[in-house]
């Protein structure tokens, strides 16, 4: 995939950009990326995607390390952070190593540094932890998407789910893999509580949320509210796939 802060690539025409920002979605194109800073890091560039600011309850932001790029995240005792890279190789604290596909759960209060061992890029997730009466607060977790099967989403061999988190009540996100062949879709359109974040990781499709249809690709990034309808056809010649978060085992809280 290019490099979506190479303008060489992707010049606008005239002004025009498949980004799409909605009071209840969006689409957040590479075209109009615009990098910031990470308080603390060197050798890194932050790209805040999906926040607060928007009505968000979450922030989703792509991390660009150069080699020898550190990224400190420490712990707030209400803050959880899942990091899934998707180039590159880094370091963490514990002196694990980490490549395309592996993860990293950071439960609340937990910390980590991640320093790159050469050019290296992940989508990380924040969110407020949610404690739940009776579950102790979940530990660190690491992995890579290859240790997880992939299950035929309601029986279906055409969209193949991963879970990367265990579905346990203990854990208030789940961030799973989502992989389509071409012509593969979900199997209804999906009304529900949850809320996401998503990063678009291969191929193309077209995403249908609310009354909009959205033609997205890999790089392409997607927040949906919780009860957006949302429905999804791969397209092309080659499979489809993205990564995303969700909010769960937890009951509404009244106002």
């Amino acid at each position: 995939m290019n490099n979506p802060l190479d303008t060489r690539h992707h010049a606008p025409v005239f002004g025009t950009t498949r980004t799409s920002l909605k009071p209840r979605h969006a689409l957040i194109t590479s075209d109009g990326f615009v990098p910031s800073m990470w308080p603390g890091a060197t050798g890194v560039t932050a790209i805040f995607h999906i926040t607060p600011a928007m009505g968000a309850g979450l922030t989703q932001a792509t991390i660009r390390w150069e080699t020898g790029g550190r990224l400190p995240l420490p712990g707030r005792p209400d803050v959880e952070r899942f990091v899934f890279f998707t180039k590159g190789t880094a370091t963490s604290q514990n002196q694990r190593d980490h490549m395309a596909g592996s993860y990293i759960y950071i439960p609340p209060g937990g910390s980590d540094t991640l320093a790159a061992t050469s050019p290296a890029e992940a989508a990380i997730f924040e969110k407020r932890f949610e404690p739940l009466e009776g579950f102790e607060t979940p530990t660190a977790r690491t992995g890579h998407e290859r240790d997880h099967a992939a299950t035929p989403f309601l029986g279906n061999a055409g969209a193949m789910l991963q879970t990367l988190l265990p579905d346990d009540p203990a854990f208030d996100m789940a961030v799973n893999v989502f992989t389509y062949r071409p012509g593969a879709t979900l199997p209804f359109v999906e009304t529900h509580i949850m809320e996401h974040g998503m990063l678009i990781l291969t191929g193309q499709g077209v995403y249908r949320m609310e009354n909009d249809w959205y033609p997205v690709r890999a790089g392409d990034v997607i927040w949906m509210a919780p009860y957006c309808p949302q429905w999804f056809v791969a397209m092309g010649d080659e499979p489809a796939s993205y990564l995303y978060y969700k909010n769960v085992n937890r009951l509404p809280v009244l106002p």
